[in-house]
């Protein structure tokens, strides 16, 4: 040490201001050889001194994390920057480190985030600089992580690495610039960067076309009050709410204020839109929410791409919603950022579906900026419509009635529709399709814009800026708008009133409109009966029996082109539940209905990667039919591969199985809103994607504990399966999640052999019992000497010894301390993951034994 004094004085000046300027919790630097762990998430930070930034492990949710920058001021921990936003890392095992690895020349290793399993999942990538080691990263009140070396100086700032939000003094540039688009945010394809004539500029990068959207496309650099060509690209925000560009984009806070420091931060949020929040700092006797105090879009319709390809974004009474034009139907209905895809399929011989001749279908005040393929001037609408019939990709044309010009497109992309606008778009369509004319929807059964990043918040549009009492049109437009709004509103109110006094429907016909369906209809899609035989091909491909119903196979029509199996539609799973599941066993309809409801809420609100997804649900209460739509899972059920089929899997996908369900369980016993009990896990159950990824099915028609604090759930209908089910099943004792770990430690032992465990006794469960008790003591026996020859012939010859020996040796032990008779001697899952990640003690001839 006493060779590298700048090293020492470092560290000493780093301890100094700590010091001096000590954090409001925890600490604001991280020392070589550190580390942040996940485990410990809420209390493992840096801080900045000031209070007002924090830094560590932010979830996503209770499973998966992020490495994040967040305002620790604010209300919901507002995040301002994110390391790993387009992958994750796992709650358990994962790690932030600032490494004590020398590299070739000397220099010390930049900031690590590595995952459960080890893998690197992100770097702090700096330049090397000769001599100079990193010495600690510290979080400054500025918001800015910041690596420095032993001379004190800069060698990596998340600064120059922004993610969706700009904090004060933190610049955008040629290299440094904004964008939307992260693993919960998979189609926002914004960014906002410099473009060619190094203009500051919003634009939509999707995969499949780019434009610029702000400043205004159609209008010249000069008119939009920019410089271009200027070719210094800089551009930043200060305390005070200014923001100042090279190109001269200027804007400010309606708070803006060179006394008051305010936190600030200039966010390019999902929808595309450019916001300037202000935080109503608590420490000021604010609430710690955000308010926006500048925006570049007060009318969303203008961001290009809001609605996807084919999509309209239409104003309507209450907010601007997304809809589809005739003759398409959305691509994805819980994403509308995905767009619309035809229901017919166009032809080069300019006939639809069938043969039949296209036609064209009104839609007035529409316009779809771009993708022109010629412009025909001074024509009429049927000159128009036989130029776009005679070319092929040809698939609609706006026509500018002021002008009297056309303008053919190839595509449909950046569509809206708003009163005033002096054009008329021609929807190319099979005559069969086509109408007359279309009317953009007034009313929210369209899917509404969220327009506002904060949670639980929405901007509400306004008019445009500048209008004046001298802008008649404008104003026509605004009385006539709140004009027909109230005579709406009457007309509504007036027809409910009748509607209602004439009959109310019972409690069992009212069921859809209640708050738990509600949590479900506002992210999952309710089918109808109808649609779920179609696309079953009337219940044809059967791929499944259980307890509950039987499984078929279907393809929905409303799919992505390209998602799922071809391009004709998503492949899913539609479970068709027995009527004993919910009728016959209820003491009435009503309370049928009532249970399948409570039931399906919690479906709705379980997201896991090791839980089969839910994609929606179909209940007509008439003739009692409930069905439920899953996530089709392609290479089928852990059973098939492990007793079933002749070509079985490896021993590293089995233990990957194992974590994985481990996983699962976890999240489904201690971090769902309500404690779910699987009651029925086993090799069936148990789902491999084409990953070979495990998935748990079959857990949404359990029965759930009402509060957490519950010791048990009482007397169940339900059983496990023989071989399976915890002894507590036949003792007729009162069940807790318990049941769920002694049946994932049968799984394990199968796992390892590669049998079932049952065939170990075909007479009874009693005798399947002992049978168990009888292994389980003697492997506790084996284990606990120093002689492991025996497990070679314990695990699957299928494998022919390529196995990893502490593997199964971790897996034997975590599956008898599973199956303990007694249920308080069985571990958690959690104290499960608690093993798989750090074993009590380490093996170290880890190795393979076929070598």
């Amino acid at each position: 040490m006493a060779s590298n004094p700048p090293f020492i004085l470092a560290i000493l000046a780093f301890l100094i201001s700590s010091l001096l300027l000590p954090p409001a919790d925890g600490r604001s630097h991280l020392l070589i050889g550190e580390s942040l762990s996940v485990e410990r998430a809420s209390s493992d930070i840096l801080v900045s001194p000031n209070g007002v930034f924090a830094f560590g492990f932010y979830n996503l949710s209770s499973t998966v994390f992020v490495v994040s920058v967040w305002f620790a001021a604010s209300a919901d921990r507002t995040v301002a920057w994110t390391a790993n936003r387009h992958r994750p890392v796992h709650a358990a095992g994962s790690k932030l480190t600032l490494p004590r690895r020398r590299r070739k020349h000397g220099g010390g290793g930049g900031l690590v985030l590595t995952d459960y399993d080890g893998t690197v999942v992100w770097e702090a990538n700096y330049s090397i600089n000769s001599g100079v080691d990193a010495a600690a990263a510290e979080l400054t009140d500025e918001g800015n992580l910041v690596v420095r070396g032993e001379d004190g100086g800069v060698m990596w700032q998340s600064f120059d690495w922004p993610t969706d939000t700009l904090l004060p003094t933190q610049p955008v540039t040629a290299t440094a610039r904004l964008t939307t688009n992260d693993v919960m945010h998979p189609t926002s394809y914004y960014s906002l960067r410099f473009d060619d004539r190094y203009i500051l500029s919003l634009a939509y990068d999707g995969p499949e076309i780019s434009n610029i959207y702000w400043p205004d496309p159609d209008v010249s650099s000069w008119l939009n009050g920019r410089i271009s060509y200027n070719v210094s690209r800089r551009g930043a925000l200060d305390d005070a709410g200014f923001f100042l560009a090279s190109d001269n984009t200027t804007f400010a806070a309606s708070d803006a204020d060179a006394v008051t420091v305010r936190r600030r931060r200039l966010t390019l949020d999902h929808d595309g839109n450019l916001r300037l929040y202000t935080l109503r700092d608590a420490a000021a006797g604010g609430d710690g929410g955000w308010s926006v105090t500048w925006t570049a879009f007060s009318q969303p319709c203008g961001i290009h791409g809001l609605c996807g390809w084919n999509g309209l974004c239409a104003y309507t009474p209450r907010s601007p919603s997304c809809s589809c034009p005739p003759g398409y139907f959305p691509a994805d209905a819980a994403d509308r950022g995905r767009g619309c895809v035809p229901a017919f399929n166009f032809t080069c011989a300019g006939n639809g579906d069938g043969g039949g001749e296209m036609g064209f279908a009104r839609l007035p005040e529409t316009d779809f900026w771009g993708s022109d393929l010629t412009l025909v001037s001074s024509a009429s609408v049927d000159a128009c419509k036989a130029a776009c019939l005679a070319l092929c990709n040809c698939v609609a044309f706006e026509y500018k009635d002021d002008a009297g010009d056309c303008y053919l497109k190839s595509a449909l992309f950046n569509g809206k529709t708003y009163p005033g606008y002096p054009g008329t778009v021609y929807l190319k369509l099979p005559a069969n399709f086509a109408a007359d004319s279309y009317t953009a929807p007034a009313n929210s059964a369209a899917a509404v814009l969220a327009c506002d990043a904060a949670p639980g918040k929405q901007i509400l549009l306004s008019f445009p800026a500048g209008a004046s009492p001298e802008d008649g049109g404008a104003w026509r437009y605004y009385y006539g708008f709140l004009a027909a709004f109230f005579a709406v509103e009457v007309c509504f109110v007036g027809f409910g009133w009748w509607f209602t006094a004439r009959s109310r429907p019972e409690t069992s016909e009212r069921w859809a409109a209640e708050e738990g369906y509600r949590v479900v209809t506002d992210h999952f899609r309710r089918f109808t009966y109808g649609e779920l035989k179609k696309a079953t091909k009337n219940f044809k491909d059967v791929i499944g029996h259980g307890r509950y119903g039987s499984v078929y196979k279907g393809v929905l029509a409303v799919a992505v082109a390209g998602d799922g199996d071809g391009s004709h539609g998503r492949v899913v799973a539609v479970k068709k539940l027995k009527a004993t599941t919910t009728t016959t066993a209820m003491t009435s309809p009503h309370q049928g209905h009532d249970e399948f409801e409570t039931e399906v809420s919690v479906i709705g609100r379980i997201n896991h990667m090791n839980l089969v997804r839910i994609r929606g649900v179909c209940s007509e209460r008439r003739n009692r039919r409930r069905l439920l739509v899953y996530e089709y899972v392609e290479n089928g059920s852990l059973a098939t591969w492990l007793f079933g089929a002749k070509e079985t899997i490896d021993w590293s996908q089995r233990y990957h199985v194992a974590v994985g369900v481990a996983k699962g369980l976890a999240y489904l016993h201690h971090e769902c809103i309500d404690c779910v009990i699987h009651c029925d896990v086993k090799p069936e159950n148990i789902l491999l994607d084409e990953d070979f990824e495990p998935k748990i099915s079959d857990f949404g028609l359990m029965k759930l504990q009402e509060r957490r604090d519950q010791d048990y759930l009482g007397s169940l209908r339900v059983r496990g399966t023989r071989g399976y089910m915890a002894p507590e099943w036949v003792s007729n004792i009162p069940v807790t999640k318990k049941v769920d770990v002694y049946s994932y430690g049968v799984v394990l032992l199968e796992l390892v052999r590669g049998v079932r465990m049952v065939d170990l006794v075909a007479t009874s469960v009693e005798g399947a019992e002992v049978a168990m008790r009888q292994l389980v003591w003697k492997i506790k026996e084996r284990l606990k000497s120093d002689d492991r020859s025996w497990i070679i012939g314990f695990v699957d010859p299928r494998l022919n010894g390529r196995f990893m020996y502490s593997e199964v040796v971790l897996m034997l032990e975590v599956a008898t301390s599973c199956l303990e008779k007694e249920r308080n001697q069985r571990p958690s899952m959690n104290d499960v993951i608690k093993k798989f990640y750090t074993p009590d003690k380490k093996i170290d001839f880890i190795r393979d034994v076929s070598s």
